[in-house]
């Protein structure tokens, strides 16, 4: 393990144990509705991140759809949930173990982060209506999310020295106009389904705040 695969383990690592040092395991246990929504979540994602394409190790384009699943969950729950599918996957064949800190961190923190914060920004610095929070909280934030994603992890093998430039660039960072969109309609479009239908399953979505006003 070289000691940028360790520094990203390690930061994944310090990620994780502060979400799960602020659950309420006697909290948890009884409600049965986030269990089934974080081990729900987490199942959908260990199956959509399964249909995967690429020519080389690693540089392997998907659906990421974690920002529907930070507004569902939150920032740590999301963070939690994403962990076990992204264990899940690495016992299937996702990815090399040496580099499940690197996935981890700059897979699902990154984007975790990204979409959240475009939450937090939104909630405090933008009119709360339902299309902000379609667009702004979900849309937007699940494209730039995986375009920071494929560049980052281009990167990280670039400087590894697992690949060249000009592989990383042609078979990964070149299909980033091609995946920005479809992450973005897809996050989109079940955030749109669940506040309508399900909006008791959307954490960071309150009528008072989107609806009444």
């Amino acid at each position: 393990m070289s000691s940028l695969q360790l520094m990203a383990l390690l930061m994944y690592g310090a990620f994780l144990l502060s979400a799960v040092k602020h659950i309420d395991f006697t909290h948890f246990a009884r409600n049965k509705q986030q269990q089934h929504l974080i081990f729900g979540t987490a199942a959908c994602l260990f199956v959509l991140w399964l249909f995967k394409a690429g020519i080389f190790e690693g540089l392997d384009v998907h659906f990421l759809g974690l920002s529907v699943l930070t507004l569902m969950l939150g920032f740590r729950n999301a963070i939690i949930a994403s962990f076990i599918a992204l264990l899940g996957a690495n016992v299937t064949g996702y990815g090399t173990w040496e580099n499940f800190g690197v996935n981890g961190l700059l897979g699902t923190i990154l984007p975790i982060g990204t979409t959240y914060l475009f939450y937090m920004l939104s909630f405090h610095r933008i009119p709360r209506q339902l299309f902000v929070y379609i667009f702004v909280c979900a849309f937007f934030p699940a494209a730039l999310s995986i375009a920071l994603k494929t560049l980052s992890l281009g990167a990280f093998y670039y400087i590894e020295g697992t690949y060249t430039w000009d592989i990383v660039f042609d078979n990964y960072i070149l299909l980033i106009p091609l995946l920005v969109f479809p992450e973005a309609l897809l996050n989109g479009m079940a955030i749109t389904l669940l506040v309508i239908y399900q909006p008791t399953w959307v954490y960071t979505f309150h009528d008072k705040f989107y609806l009444d006003n």
